[in-house]
Formats: structure tokens, sequence, C-alpha cells
């Protein structure tokens, strides 16, 4: 959500914002303004009439005092006006209401503006690499010379089963199997280590939220679709960012440092706007497991880019111990979404795909979610004073699967057919080091 206050001092950069985002549109911006001046009219008028309201009050009281149960032509007029001011004060009162509940309504689609050193763009086609990154003993392969994809090395190895997959829970489903399973959360267990290494508090978060906590992370009301409701309206999330970033939602906190949260959480998606998309494979599923990171501190731009760098260096570092090539890219205006300040993909390299795939995002987003979900922290200011204000907000992926699995399984696969597990992963595979077929 965005501070009013920029609307109203600034609305061609929200404008501006509305075109190079692709997000709502500028006559969305008018009728916000519209509304707030409608919502404002009526609140001065309303502060007009009460102080009227009170004269003639006063007025009644005093006569009706002196007249003691009588009448007069005098105080029948005040009685009148004052009924007549009460039904005045009812309809500004339904005008500022329905003014407000536009304004919020346009409020919530409008898209935060973006850092002015990111790249201006359509959609991903314009997204700039920052930089690419392989180890030279794991160069990016390519799926030639007898190699094969992961969903038919899965099958072989009989670590993945789509058939059953499907047969349980319907399309873009699986079911990970034997040495797949435990490569799988040998995955995300090494993720996890890695965030508690770096200061990151481990946290275990529910899965099934309220649509508010949807609204105040920005998923709702445009990625609506793409979510699974239940019959109770509560909401089955896409990432643990929901739960972490509205874990003090509606909080005043004492932010003497950042705070950094991690959690592990399985994950839900409709897909529904990726019809025919990658629709064999791990890539693109309804259900899946990430470990995301999510950091809260002070509002202070230089700080906020410095955490966003570090988020993002925290997931490049897990991918270089798993060895695996990756490219970091900042995505472009058209590519970042609504809420977003400054944003970066990492795309791991997949074989199967003779490219990147997009595995983690992370995304700067200062005070967008902050004011919708109305987490504030004390600001202290000279003379021992303190001063509420906004906090600021970030996300990012560490790792999520089965996603990275494609990576892991086609990288590391060997001419036999065997995979050779990622040696900073043996310890959590029950020592296993190479994957073999197995009954």
């Amino acid at each position: 959500m965005l501070d009013p206050k920029l609307i109203r001092e600034n609305p061609q950069a929200v404008k501006e914002a509305t075109r190079v985002k692709r997000v709502a549109s500028p006559e969305k911006v008018d009728a916000w303004l519209a509304a707030d001046q409608r919502r404002r009219s009526a609140q001065t008028r309303a502060d007009a009439l009460k102080s009227e309201q009170k004269k003639v009050g006063d007025q009644v009281g005093q006569l009706k005092r002196t007249l003691k149960g009588g009448t007069t032509p005098e105080l029948e007029k005040l009685l009148e006006q004052a009924n007549a001011f009460k039904t005045q004060a009812q309809q500004l009162a339904d005008e500022q209401a329905a003014a407000e509940t536009e304004a919020a309504s346009i409020m919530l689609q409008l898209p935060a503006i973006p850092d002015p050193t990111w790249p201006i763009g359509k959609d991903d086609a314009d997204n700039v690499v920052a930089r690419t990154w392989a180890d030279p003993a794991h160069p990016p392969i390519k799926l030639e010379g007898g190699k094969k994809d992961h969903v038919t090395l899965g099958k072989e190895l009989n670590i993945l089963d789509f058939d059953r997959g499907v047969k349980l829970a319907g399309s873009r489903s699986y079911v990970v199997r034997g040495a797949g399973a435990l490569l799988y959360s040998a995955v995300l267990r090494f993720a996890q280590d890695s965030l508690i290494r770096r200061g990151y508090e481990q946290m275990i978060v529910p899965v099934l939220v309220t649509e508010q906590c949807m609204v105040g992370t920005g998923y709702f009301p445009a990625g609506r679709e793409q979510a699974y409701i239940t019959q109770d309206n509560t909401v089955l999330v896409g990432t643990s960012e929901v739960p972490l970033a509205s874990f003090y939602g509606n909080e005043i906190l004492d932010l003497d440092k950042p705070i950094r949260l991690a959690a592990l959480s399985t994950c839900f998606r409709r897909e529904a706007g990726a019809a025919g998309k990658d629709t064999a494979g791990l890539y693109r599923v309804h259900q899946f497991d990430k470990v995301e990171q999510v950091v809260i501190h002070k509002a202070d731009d230089a700080e906020h880019i410095t955490l966003h760098e570090e988020i993002v260096a925290n997931s490049e570092a897990i991918l270089q111990a798993l060895k695996l090539p990756y490219r970091v890219s900042k995505n472009c205006t058209g590519d970042m979404g609504q809420g977003k300040w400054r944003m970066y993909d990492i795309e791991t390299w997949m074989p199967s795909r003779n490219g990147y795939g997009e595995t983690h995002s992370g995304s700067a987003l200062r005070d967008f979610q902050s004011r919708r979900l109305n987490m504030r922290y004390r600001e202290k200011l000279e003379g021992g004073k303190t001063e509420t204000r906004y906090c600021y907000t970030l996300n990012n992926t560490a790792i999520a699967c089965p996603r990275v699995l494609i990576a892991i399984i086609e990288q590391y696969q060997n001419d036999d057919g065997t995979i050779t597990v990622p040696e900073v992963l043996t310890p959590y595979m029950q020592g296993i080091e190479q994957i073999t077929k197995t009954i």
C-alpha cells in the first residue's frame, strides 16, 4: 500500500509506476484522488456541521431549562434545526464511508514506485543479467551424448513417480520416493542450516492463513486466482513469506536491529494462468516445499539495499555449495509485480530446458507490505521523544523443492545412469553418496 500523502503530492510518479509496471492504470490514480477528495470534503463538512450542532444543542438545553417543560416557537424551530442537522450528519457519514471504501479498494490495486535505478521493461525478456556463476568442475551441461532429463532419470531410478502422483492428486502432481525423498529433504535441511548459521531465526508457521494476511502481504486481491481458498475463507499459502511477514502485523516494534526470520513450509499454487505450460516434470507443480527468508527493519533505504543484497547472497551461497550453475537477474519493472521496489531472480541451469530456470525470487518492498499489515516501529528522536514509522520488509527464497531437483538430478547424472549426491548433502543422506536404481 502506498502513502496517501505521496499520491496526493506526486500523482504523476504513481501514474508512471502503473505504466512501467503494467499494474492498474493512470486512470486508477485519478479515481483514487477523486474518492480521497470526496472523503476529505465530507469530513470537513461533517466537522463544520458538528460545530453548528453543538451551538444549537446548547441553545436547546438552555431554553428547556428556562421553560421547565414548556415550549415556544423558538424552541420548536431549534429542535427542527437539530433534527435537520442530524439527517445531514448521517448523509455526510454515509458519503464519507462510501468514499473511504472506494479509495481503499483502489489503493489495493496501485503499484509501489520502483527504484529509479532498476531496469524499465515490458516482461522477463527485458530483465538484465547482473552476474553468472559456475564451478569450473561443474559447468552447465547439455542433454547430449546419452544424457537424460530428470523425468526419465527419475523413473528409471525409481525416485520419481508422476503417474501415481496424478492418480493421487490430479495434474501437476508427483511422488518423490526412496533415495529421491532423502535428497529432497536433504536440500531443504541444508538450506535451513545455512540460514541458521547466518543468524536467521527458524520458524514453524501456519500454511493456512486468513485472507487479511494475503491482502497484507500483497498477494490479494490481484493474485486471488492463484490461491487455494477453503470453505472457511482461509487460504493455503504459496510461500511462508505470508505468515512470516504478517507475524508482527498490527504491532509496534522496538527495532534495535533487523529481524531475520526463516521458515520451511509446504506451499500451494493453482498455476491458474499457466494452462499448458510445463505440464511434464517438476518445474510447475501445485504443491512444493520451500525455505523462505524474511527480513523486517527500519525505514532506511541504504540499509534496505544492503539487506536485499544479503538475502540474495544467502541463496547464492547455497547454490554455490551445491555447485549448481546459476545467474542473477535484475527484474525489469514489467516483471517485478505490484509491491516491489527492487527485485532479483536467481535462475539455475537446467539441462532439460537448455537454459536457466527461475528458482529464487528476492524482493525489496520498502513499506508496501507494512502499511497493509499496519506493522510499525518506534524511532528514537532527539530529546528522548519517539515517533512511530512503518517498517521495511524483504523476502527471498533460500531453496525450493522439487524445482531445484531438476538441476541437481540432471547436472549430477553419470554415464551409467546413476546420480552423484552433491558433497554438502551427503551428511543428510544416511550414507548414500550415489543414487542407483532400486526395485
